[in-house]
């Protein structure tokens, strides 16, 4: 399995990493669908090509062919909208959140797959892109559709744990002699 690979690609350093890794994977209770999204959005997220190869083949088991294209488009619609939702916020000037973004994202209202499931993947990218503005319209949306917070932190490990995993063998990869 995909995931077994990146587990066993994890140097012993990062036991913690490993051991998360299998077990945000194994012991959710997010439905299926939820967690394999989450899973490959937040792959997809850390732009790292071999956790995305990793993961999209295992998520591809879990997710149909319109749960997976969907988990591409809150990745895809988050690295933008996390980009200019947090520059606005981080400017300081209130002003800017008054003004229209003016940027297409029709994805959000019409995903292809349950709302509350694109919108628990766009907080885990956005937990990743360190995107707050974006974290708590989505959480407000999940909540607000009868989401737990544990559910919500369930996604929220996910990212932690996904994001790290990307880190660490990237990491590794670029201190290889092999690259050098």
């Amino acid at each position: 399995m995909s995931i077994d690979a990146l587990k066993n690609a994890l140097p012993g350093y990062a036991k913690d990493t490993k051991l998360n890794l299998g077990s945000v994977t194994s012991t959710s209770q997010l439905t299926e669908q939820q967690l394999w999204g989450t899973v490959l959005a937040c792959a997809l997220a850390t732009r790292s090509p071999r956790v995305i190869a990793e993961v999209a083949e295992e998520a591809a088991d879990y997710l149909s062919a319109e749960a997976f294209e969907a988990a591409k488009g809150a990745a895809s619609i988050m690295a933008m909208n996390n980009v200019y939702y947090r520059a606005t916020h981080l400017i300081g000037d209130e002003t800017y959140a008054t003004l229209p973004a003016k940027l297409r994202m029709s994805i959000i209202g019409k995903p292809g797959v349950d709302k509350v499931d694109f919108e628990l993947w766009c907080l885990a990218v956005s937990a990743i892109n360190g995107c707050g503005r974006c974290l708590e319209s989505h959480e407000k949306v999940l909540r607000e559709s009868g989401l737990s917070r544990e559910l919500i932190q369930e996604a929220l490990r996910v990212a932690a744990v996904v994001n790290a995993t990307a880190a660490t063998l990237d990491a590794e990869a670029a201190l290889s002699p092999a690259t050098v």
